[in-house]
């Protein structure tokens, strides 16, 4: 089939998220002015550069409270950083959880029974039983075409890494095995790698 996004697809869901997938999961932590945390996961999420450690994070949608945005743009505004929370698939549940409609003074933290630890280079909480996390500084916010849609830029200030998933001295994702998004409804795990070397490369 072949279809125009603005003509429609003709499918009973949208077939566009299960297209780019898997989407590794940006489990957001902010912290707002008035001292309240918040949590919430997003799927369009990515690392965007090495020199200095850049990422990125979309927000498609927004909540009548929040000024044409949700909690955790509003929070970012506020304060200027974030915290970039790894899911692994003991998290799920609560990844889940996190992600309802919640009013903005909910701390998503406590509903769904995780333990927060206070983060190293800025003023924010991280989830402490994520397998590693980004303490991150806002660079820039985006406006994308479309209602609602914002790009959250952050340059990576701090990294946590639990040292039980250091193996040899590198990162064994299948010892944890990050979620990610796919379409619809559906998540997949990572448990399973394999290596590939580049052209030229030893």
């Amino acid at each position: 089939m072949f279809y125009e996004p603005k003509d429609g697809h003709g499918l009973p869901h949208n077939p566009f998220n299960a297209i780019v997938t898997p989407r590794p999961i940006g489990w957001i932590s902010t912290r707002g002015a008035d001292g309240s945390d918040n949590l919430a996961p997003y799927s369009f999420f990515n690392a965007v550069a090495y020199t200095p450690p850049q990422v990125m994070f979309a927000s498609t949608s927004a909540k009548p409270d929040r000024d044409g945005t949700k909690d955790t743009v509003a929070n970012i505004r506020e304060t200027g950083v974030f915290v970039v929370n790894i899911v692994s698939f003991a998290l799920k549940d609560a990844m889940n959880t996190t992600s309802g409609p919640w009013d903005k003074e909910q701390d998503e933290f406590a509903l769904a029974q995780l333990d927060k630890v206070q983060a190293e280079t800025i003023n924010c909480a991280r989830v402490a039983a994520s397998p590693a996390a980004l303490e991150c500084t806002l660079t820039e916010i985006v406006t994308l075409r479309g209602a609602h849609n914002l790009l959250v830029l952050g340059e990576v200030t701090g990294v946590h890494i639990d040292d039980r998933h250091l193996n040899d001295g590198m990162l064994d994702i299948t010892a944890f095995q990050p979620l990610a998004r796919l379409g619809y409804k559906d998540y997949t795990q990572v448990s399973e790698a394999f290596s590939l070397t580049r052209p030229g490369e030893s």
